[in-house]
């Protein structure tokens, strides 16, 4: 999208540049991401930037009215409702697909999510990057013009509240097997919270504690939270001491219903040129007769699964719960990132967060998926090259 720099980093690609990037990223933690890491960042014009904000903003302005909760509450009659919900969430990511529309380039909101992502990862792969393409000082993967050292205190800020590091902890399930380890390792160690797995929480009363490194029970004030509902309902054989709906005597970074409340669920209610053609199954009132040009998904999955990408009317007549799915009209992604052997498309997550007291979110940074396949995930890109996680670098 910027050729100069396209241009330039093709020119001084090599593999074995990659490689020695990709083992700088493990020798951080001896520890190589399980994802596959993008050859190259996205190179962003500032023309696509300016509608990549357009569309956070017209996202932001709906989840900012004053009947947002009241449009949402089915979200958590649904799911599990936990108590204690804070006035807005802490955290939104919003997916652009990059896509052509009669002729132009245009984003195209594919997702919306109330719940953090690779916050951490991201601002140290930046770092990452420069370090074998020295030109990429002369970008920037920020939105709004700060700088690493910024992001990092707004992020800190934001997960802390102004507690003790050792009072707020990163929540997961088995932390150490998750795709997203990775994050977490740099989650620790520039912000310095401890990493704790949903099993090793003790109960007392309505407070939660954890063991430190000496085993020495702390206790718990704030919840970076990262369980998703979905993985944590299927592992029956976890044995938790507490239960996500207690009444509990503590904060969250991320209050567990946003991720319901701003999900999959609102994007049959925006409307523009941004948006997509989507219908909540339970109100679709004839299923169309060219569903080639439609996708399934269900509401509340995460990482697409259960997407149906060629659905059939049998697909739509299966579905039980038809007020936990929706049908959604397939854009055209463009192939756009020029790699040694053709053109690649792209999807943009635009990362927010949302101070306690601020009238609206901050856009901050960006993560970006490169594609060969019919989509954006892994399964479509298997055995694939200049695909894979990857970052969003804009004209400073």
């Amino acid at each position: 999208m910027i050729p100069k720099y396209r241009e330039l980093f093709n020119a001084q690609f090599t593999d074995q540049k990659y490689q020695d990037f990709k083992n700088d990223i493990a020798s951080d933690f001896d520890y190589m991401p399980t994802f596959r890491i993008g050859e190259t960042p996205f190179f962003i014009s500032r023309e696509l930037k300016e509608q990549l904000i357009e569309g956070c903003n017209e996202v932001i302005a709906l989840i900012q009215q004053d009947n947002f909760k009241e449009l949402t509450n089915k979200s958590l009659e649904l799911n599990t409702k936990v108590p204690n919900e804070d006035e807005h969430t802490t955290f939104l990511a919003i997916d652009f697909g990059i896509c052509e529309e009669d002729g132009h380039v245009i984003p195209k909101l594919i997702e919306v999510q109330g719940f953090p992502t690779l916050y951490n990862y991201q601002v140290n792969l930046f770092e990452k990057f420069k370090k074998q393409y020295q030109f990429l000082e002369t970008v920037t993967p920020f939105i709004n013009g700060i700088d690493a050292q910024e992001y990092n205190a707004i992020l800190e800020s934001v997960i802390c509240n102004n507690h003790p590091k050792e009072n707020v902890i990163l929540l997961e399930i088995e932390p150490e097997k998750q795709n997203t380890k990775i994050d977490f390792l740099y989650c620790h160690k520039d912000l310095g919270i401890p990493v704790i797995c949903v099993t090793e929480i003790i109960k007392k009363g309505n407070q939660l504690f954890y063991k430190n490194e000496f085993g020495i029970e702390i206790l718990v004030k704030r919840i970076y939270n990262r369980v998703i509902f979905d993985e944590l309902n299927l592992r029956t054989d976890l044995k938790l001491n507490f239960s996500f709906s207690d009444e509990l005597d503590l904060e969250w970074a991320g209050h567990p219903n946003w991720f319901f409340r701003i999900s999959k669920f609102i994007l049959p209610l925006l409307k523009g040129k941004y948006f997509i053609e989507t219908t909540l199954l339970s109100d679709l009132k004839v299923i169309p007769e060219d569903l080639e040009n439609y996708v399934l998904k269900p509401l509340f999955s995460f990482s697409g699964s259960g997407v149906i990408f060629h659905v059939k009317k049998e697909d739509i007549e299966a579905v039980v719960d038809k007020e936990l799915y929706i049908l959604q009209k397939k854009v055209n992604y463009i192939p756009i990132v020029q790699s040694p052997d053709g053109k690649v498309k792209a999807e943009v997550r635009m990362l927010c967060v949302w101070k306690k007291e601020a009238v609206a979110p901050t856009l901050l940074c960006n993560l970006v998926r490169l594609s060969r396949g019919e989509m954006i995930g892994v399964k479509f890109n298997k055995d694939k090259d200049w695909v894979g996680g990857t970052l969003g670098l804009f004209e400073q």
